[in-house]
């Protein structure tokens, strides 16, 4: 009778807190690439200082990417778990 019951009941319970621990890892990921974006802009702005400062804004870049990819694909997780 209890093992009926956890089984009915967890699926539930699992599932939306499945989702929204994706909806706040998105959150986070999409929060560290908007802060970057000042920092991203002043590097842009000093390519022209060296290659030390080009090599720094590349590696923002594709940091900034990785975050924002992170985060768009942890909301989509988060829609499609709660579709299913």
């Amino acid at each position: 009778m209890l093992k009926k019951f956890i089984q009915a009941f967890l699926p539930g319970i699992v599932k939306p807190l499945h989702s929204l621990w994706n909806e706040v890892l998105g959150f986070l990921f999409i929060a560290i690439a908007v802060l970057m974006i000042r920092a991203l802009w002043r590097g842009y702005n000093e390519i022209d200082l060296g290659f030390a400062h080009m090599i720094k804004f590349v590696l923002g870049v594709f940091f900034f990417v990785v975050m924002l990819g992170f985060g768009l694909h942890a909301f989509w997780r988060a829609r499609r778990i709660s579709k299913s």
